[in-house]
């Protein structure tokens, strides 16, 4: 079965609107990602082990959070996966073994 060329735009549009409305939406999961992250890293010990890493992604986390409340929805998502990456770093550094 061969399509018509004159159909391809029509096979494309619904391809190039979910892609424009999943950019446009807000990063609902990213941000809850990135909180879920730093309350694992809390858990793990972080605010002892971790201080650092954990207080970077608290606040790339509440950076995310101002730009999502300012309809920057790129933004607020690439944020908040740096804050969830960089909770990670600090959960991981939390649950490192300790020299004796």
């Amino acid at each position: 079965m061969t399509i018509s060329r004159k159909f391809i735009p029509f096979l494309l549009i619904p391809g190039a609107l979910m892609l424009l409305i999943s950019c446009a939406a807000a990063p609902v999961q990213e941000m809850s990602d990135a909180r879920q992250a730093i309350q694992a890293a809390r858990e793990a010990g972080a605010q002892t082990h971790a201080v650092s890493s954990l207080n970077k992604a608290e606040t790339l986390l509440k950076e995310a959070e101002t730009s999502l409340e300012n309809g920057e929805y790129k933004k607020a998502r690439s944020i908040a996966v740096q804050a969830r990456n960089e909770a990670l770093q600090a959960q991981k550094d939390a649950n490192r073994p300790t020299s004796p």
